[in-house]
């Protein structure tokens, strides 16, 4: 069968949704079921469609006969091949609600991931002449659950000496109205390099008991070695992080910049961005010290509270200087991240309003869990190499508590 007929899953949702080719499915599973039928045969008389192989044929095609396949899809025109001896017949593929259910129900689920809502998920299946309910398209979509579930739920081993942390607001229908919820989303290093995401959740806001309860969820499925958190500046983030893994906590340099330039005027950005941004370009922590009070001393009488901001937020800015030089590009910020957040919302506002917490975090699971994987298999974050001076120091810092320990231990 010729390659330019082969449709992926991806490209039958997308000519749906033009509403071109209304027939698509029923097309697109014609095919495949074709073609798997071409290949049994070849396997069963031992030679390909016009291959010659005179040992190893057991007997040869005799044209085809029509076969009608009743799906939800509606009726599918097959062409049975037949042979000159002994007879074909695809038991596997013509069974009902088998393959080809499966394969509807794929291009349901996979509409819903592309950011289809549940109403327009019923008008796709509606113009492709399928019987299903909404009830039936959300029982479909909720089979997902139990995949995102285990995501969610998975153990995490070994440590994760980087964490990220992130919110994104949407609106979920809740009592009868419509709020605004954070969809809160973890990325960690892990001690080898790879970036995984760790935990999803939903909250009514970005509380400090929320963020409280996540964190220790995370702990508690084996969240360990966290010498670093990155994330936007949140009073009620910062003392969960404080509380839960005690370790420094750095403060989004973007965000942190964008926030200086709300307290200028437009005409004042430029100047200011060039003080404040070689302060995360220097060579070493000392040297962005003597830059920032630099910087504060030039701006205390011309913007005095863009002065107090960098002289009040100077540790949480410069917090990534303690830590390798080769990391520093990755740490200051949560920019890394951003390419896969812009993702998720072109997603979540295709949808616009969620029915339910349930539904939102399904649909943003689906893309964490096709995210993880394409992190998983592809090249590190940080290389080996580049984590062995961090290991190192995490070695050696636990070699010096044992050995402090001892004596306290001894005298006891």
């Amino acid at each position: 069968m010729a390659e330019s007929n082969r449709m992926t899953i991806e490209q039958v949702v997308r000519e749906v949704m033009d509403g071109e080719h209304a027939d698509v499915l029923r097309e697109s599973v014609r095919l495949v079921v074709q073609e798997l039928m071409e290949l049994e045969v070849s396997e069963l008389i031992g030679a390909a469609h016009g291959e010659r192989n005179p040992e190893g044929r057991m007997t040869q095609r005799n044209g085809y006969r029509p076969r009608q396949w009743d799906t939800r899809a509606g009726t599918i025109e097959l062409q049975l091949p037949k042979l000159r001896r002994g007879s074909y017949f695809p038991h596997g593929l013509l069974e009902p609600r088998k393959r080809g259910e499966r394969a509807l129900l794929a291009v349901v689920q996979q509409a819903y991931v592309c950011g289809v809502s549940t109403r327009r998920v019923d008008q796709l299946v509606e113009t492709l002449g399928l019987r299903i309910s909404r009830s039936e398209v959300s029982r479909v979509c909720a089979l997902l659950d139990e995949q995102v579930e285990a995501f969610r739920q998975r153990p995490l081993e070994g440590d994760y000496p980087y964490l990220w942390l992130d919110a994104k607001v949407e609106k979920v229908r809740d009592g009868g109205r419509v709020v605004r919820k954070a969809v809160v989303i973890a990325y960690g290093v892990h001690e080898t390099g790879r970036r995984e995401i760790l935990g999803i959740d939903v909250g009514e806001a970005e509380t400090e008991a929320f963020w409280t309860e996540f964190l220790r969820g995370l702990v508690k499925r084996g969240l360990t070695g966290v010498q670093l958190v990155v994330s936007d500046a949140h009073e009620g983030l910062k003392a969960a992080i404080a509380r839960v893994l005690s370790c420094p906590w750095q403060r989004c340099t973007v965000h942190f910049l964008r926030d200086c330039l709300g307290h200028a005027r437009k005409d004042q950005h430029g100047l200011l961005a060039a003080l404040i941004r070689p302060i995360f370009q220097a060579d070493s922590g000392e040297q962005a010290r003597d830059r920032l009070s630099e910087a504060v001393a030039h701006l205390d009488g011309k913007l005095p509270k863009v002065a107090a901001l960098l002289e009040e937020a100077e540790q949480d800015i410069l917090a990534f200087y303690a830590f390798p030089q080769a990391h520093w590009s990755k740490l200051r910020s949560t920019n890394p991240l951003e390419r896969f957040n812009k993702e998720i919302g072109r997603r979540t506002d295709v949808v616009g309003i969620f029915p339910d917490d349930r539904s939102l975090i399904r649909l943003v699971g689906m893309l964490c869990i096709e995210q993880n994987d394409e992190w998983l298999v592809g090249r590190r974050y940080l290389s080996a190499a580049a984590m062995e001076p961090l290991l190192e120091q995490r070695l050696h810092r636990d070699t010096t508590i044992d050995h402090e320990e001892v004596p306290e231990l001894t005298a006891a």
